[in-house]
C-alpha cells in the first residue's frame, strides 16, 4: 500500500500580519439622526412582539370561556398593562410608517417598461393601511 506525501507545515511568523480594524464605539448610532432612527427602528420590533404575545394570550382566554375572558381583561386593566400597551402602540405605528417609507426601496413594481414611482407604492400602502382600519372600525363600532 502506498502513503500520500504529508502537506509541509507552514513556516512559523513570530510576527503574524494584523488586519487594521478602526475602533467603533458602543454608542456609534447616537451621532447621526440617519443612525439613531435604524437602531430605533429595530428596537421597535419589541412593541410588535408585545402585541403578538398579547393577541395570543387572548384568543388562549376567548378558547377557555367567558369566565378566563373576564379574567383576562381585568389583568389588562392593571395601570402597567395600559402604559406598555401605549408605548407598544407608539412603537408598532412608528414601525409600521418606517416600513411603509421603506418599502418603495424594497420593492421595484414594473408596468411594462415603466417603473412605478416609490411615492405611489408608499401612497398605496398607506391607501390600503386607512381601508383595512375604516373596515375594522366599521365592524368594531357598529
Amino acid at each position: 500500500m502506498r502513503t500520500l506525501p504529508q502537506p509541509a507545515t507552514p513556516p512559523y511568523t513570530p510576527y503574524h500580519p494584523r488586519w487594521y480594524r478602526t475602533h467603533v464605539s458602543t454608542y456609534w448610532w447616537l451621532h447621526k439622526w440617519v443612525y439613531f432612527r435604524f437602531v430605533l427602528r429595530e428596537l421597535t420590533s419589541f412593541g410588535v412582539a408585545y402585541f403578538c404575545v398579547i393577541t395570543l394570550f387572548l384568543i388562549r382566554a376567548l378558547s377557555r370561556g367567558p369566565e378566563a375572558y373576564q379574567a383576562f381583561q381585568t389583568r389588562l386593566a392593571n395601570p402597567i398593562c395600559v402604559i406598555l400597551t401605549v408605548i407598544s402602540l407608539l412603537l408598532t405605528l412608528f414601525h409600521t410608517t418606517t416600513w411603509f417609507s421603506l418599502s418603495a426601496h424594497a420593492m421595484v413594481i414594473r408596468v411594462g417598461s415603466f417603473r412605478v414611482p416609490g411615492i405611489l407604492i408608499t401612497a398605496g400602502n398607506y391607501a390600503a393601511w386607512l381601508v383595512v382600519s375604516a373596515i375594522l372600525a366599521w365592524f368594531l363600532l357598529r
